[in-house]
């Protein structure tokens, strides 16, 4: 049995599943909220625990599709305010910045 524990310690990280990598980040007392991320984030989370350095792929960006969404809320709600007030030239204006972020989205690796 200790060899089997032993086999999963030197699995890469990369290698592992999703659910693997949860059981492993609530081990670790510096990473919060791991049932939300996704397979890279949790790697990403780890490494930066572990204090091993990503040498992995690197990202188009530094911007990550929570950040971006995030973005695409405030923007609706302040798009959604201007359509009240009837400034629709605005408001057009914040619908293009929503639809190039949404497409931003797609593009991020």
């Amino acid at each position: 049995m200790a060899k089997k524990e032993k086999q999963v310690k030197e699995k890469p990280l990369e290698k592992m599943t999703a659910t693997e990598l949860r059981d492993m980040a609530r081990e670790i007392p510096d990473i919060t909220g791991a049932s939300g991320m996704n397979k890279t984030e949790l790697i990403k989370a780890i490494k930066k625990a572990r204090g091993v350095e990503d040498t992995g792929r690197k990202k188009r960006s530094d911007v990550s599709v929570r950040q971006i969404k995030e973005k695409i809320r405030e923007l609706k709600k302040q798009r959604q305010d201007l359509l009240e007030q009837n400034d629709t030239k605005m408001a057009d204006i914040y619908r293009r910045r929503i639809s190039r972020l949404k497409k931003k989205t797609r593009r991020v690796v």
